[in-house]
C-alpha cells in the first residue's frame, strides 16, 4: 500500500502548507455549528487514546458570619474529572492531474474545498450526536385547534406537537433552575429550519435583524425569544422512522384493516424483490417491529408485488385500521411522524476537541509518491482527531417536537 504524504514534509513549502491547511479549515468551519458552544480543549499529545475533560463544582453559600478581624478558613476549587476517547476521522479524493508543488493547482483547491466541507459536516455530526444522547428531555405537545393534550413518549409525537413558545420557555426555566450559565448574556437553541418555521411565525419572536444591542452573531443565529437566541442548521437532528428497506421508512395502507387473526396488509407502493429479500434476512435475523396506522404490529413476511399488489404480513390482528393509514418502522412517531430535536443550552455543557493544532489536517500525495511507478496518481484529504463529552447533563435540554413537514422528513 502506498505510504500517504503530509503536508508538514518537505515536499511543500510553508507557504503551500499553510495555505491548504487554512483552506480546509475555513471549509469545515461554517458547518460546524454544534461545536460552537462547546468548551475547546486541545488535542492531546503523547497522552493515549483518550482526553480529559475537566469541570468545576459550584461553591456551597458562605452562610456563616466573618468575626471581625478573624480570617475565615476559606475554600478550595472542587474539580471533577471526566474522560473521553480520541477518535480519528478522515476521507480522500484520488487526483489524475499534476500536483503542481510551487503554486496552487486548481484540482486540489477544489478537492479541498469540498473536503472541508465534508470535514465540518462529519465532526458536527459527531458532537449532535453526543449531544442528542443527553437524558434532559422535553416533548411538545400536542395542539389540536387550541386543545392542548400533553406528549410523554416520542412515539406520540405526530405533525400537531409543533414547537411552542411556552415550551421554549419551558426549557429556559429548567436551565435556570439548575443554574446553569448563560453564553453570552441568553442560552442557545440549534434548532432546524423546519422547526424554525413553526416557532418564527410566534409574536414572542424577535428576528437577529431587530436586536436592540446586537453584539456578537452568532453563525446561522435567526433571532431569539426571551432568554434564548436560536441557531439555524440543516445537520440538527431529525429521527425518522426506521426504514422498512433501504430508503423506504414509509408504505401506505390500501384498505382498511379490522381483523381477529394474522393480517395481511396490502400497500398501495411497489415493493420489488430485492427489496423483499432484504426485509426478509431481516425478519430471519430477528424480531421486526412496525406500526399499523399507529398500532405496534411484528413483522411475519413480505410478498413483492408491483403498486397495489404487494404487501406484508403481520402475526398479530391490527383492528379499526382506515385505508391511506401509514405503515412504519418504529423509532420515530407511531403515525410514521418524525421527531426534530432543537437542543437547548448553557454555558460549560460539553466539551469538545479543537479543530486546529492536530484537530483537522490536510493530507496531500503527490504524482509518483510511493506505489505510483508512472505518476499516474495523486491525491487529497483530510484527517481528524475527535472527542465529545456531555459535562453536565443539567445545563442542556432536548426539545423533541413535530413540524408541518414531520410526515414526509427523513432521519439526517
Amino acid at each position: 500500500m502506498s505510504e500517504t504524504m503530509k503536508t508538514v514534509t518537505d515536499s511543500l513549502s510553508d507557504e503551500m502548507k499553510t495555505y491548504y491547511e487554512m483552506r480546509l479549515i475555513d471549509n469545515a468551519e461554517p458547518n460546524l455549528v454544534h461545536d460552537q458552544f462547546g468548551d475547546k480543549y486541545p488535542i492531546p499529545r503523547n497522552g493515549g487514546k483518550t482526553i480529559e475533560f475537566r469541570k468545576y463544582s459550584p461553591l456551597p453559600k458562605a452562610l456563616q458570619s466573618i468575626t471581625e478581624g478573624v480570617t475565615p478558613d476559606g475554600n478550595s476549587l472542587e474539580v471533577s474529572s471526566v474522560s473521553a476517547p480520541v477518535y480519528q476521522y478522515g476521507d480522500w479524493i484520488g487526483l489524475s492531474d499534476m500536483l503542481e508543488l510551487t503554486a496552487i493547482d486548481r484540482n486540489v483547491e477544489q478537492a479541498t474545498k469540498l473536503l472541508g466541507a465534508q470535514a465540518g459536516r462529519t465532526l458536527d455530526t459527531i458532537t449532535r450526536e453526543v449531544l442528542c444522547g443527553g437524558t434532559n428531555v422535553l416533548y411538545a405537545p400536542k395542539d389540536h385547534n387550541g386543545t392542548i393534550t400533553e406528549t410523554r413518549y416520542r412515539y406520540e409525537i405526530t405533525p400537531e406537537c409543533k414547537l411552542s413558545v411556552d415550551t421554549i420557555f419551558r426549557a429556559a426555566a429548567q436551565l435556570k433552575s439548575m443554574n446553569a450559565n448563560t453564553i453570552d448574556g441568553s442560552f442557545v437553541a440549534i434548532i432546524h429550519p423546519y422547526a424554525a418555521y413553526d416557532l418564527m411565525r410566534s409574536q414572542e419572536w424577535i428576528d437577529v435583524t431587530k436586536y436592540a444591542s446586537p453584539g456578537k452573531i452568532y453563525l446561522g443565529e435567526l433571532g431569539k425569544i426571551g432568554s434564548v437566541r436560536f441557531v439555524e442548521s440543516t445537520e440538527a437532528k431529525i429521527i425518522g422512522p426506521a426504514d422498512l428497506f433501504e430508503g423506504v421508512p414509509r408504505l401506505t395502507l390500501k384498505t382498511s384493516l379490522d381483523t381477529t387473526g394474522s393480517t395481511t396488509i396490502a400497500v398501495k407502493e411497489a415493493i420489488t424483490a430485492d427489496q423483499a429479500a432484504e426485509l426478509t434476512a431481516k425478519i430471519a435475523a430477528g424480531t421486526v417491529k412496525i406500526y399499523v396506522g399507529g398500532k405496534e404490529a411484528t413483522l411475519a413476511s413480505v410478498t413483492a408485488g408491483t403498486a397495489g399488489n404487494a404487501s406484508l404480513t403481520v402475526t398479530l390482528a391490527v383492528k379499526s385500521v382506515a385505508a391511506n393509514s401509514i405503515v412504519c418502522g418504529q423509532g420515530a412517531g407511531a403515525d410514521g411522524s418524525a421527531v426534530f430535536c432543537t437542543l437547548v443550552l448553557g454555558a460549560n455543557a460539553y466539551g469538545i476537541t479543537e479543530i486546529e493544532g492536530g484537530g483537522l489536517q490536510h493530507i496531500v500525495k503527490q504524482l509518483g509518491y510511493g506505489d505510483d511507478p508512472l505518476n499516474q496518481r495523486s491525491s487529497c484529504g483530510w484527517k481528524a482527531t475527535k472527542a465529545v463529552k456531555r459535562l453536565v447533563e443539567a445545563y442542556m435540554v432536548r426539545i423533541e417536537s413535530g413540524t408541518s413537514y414531520s410526515g414526509s422528513a427523513k432521519s439526517n
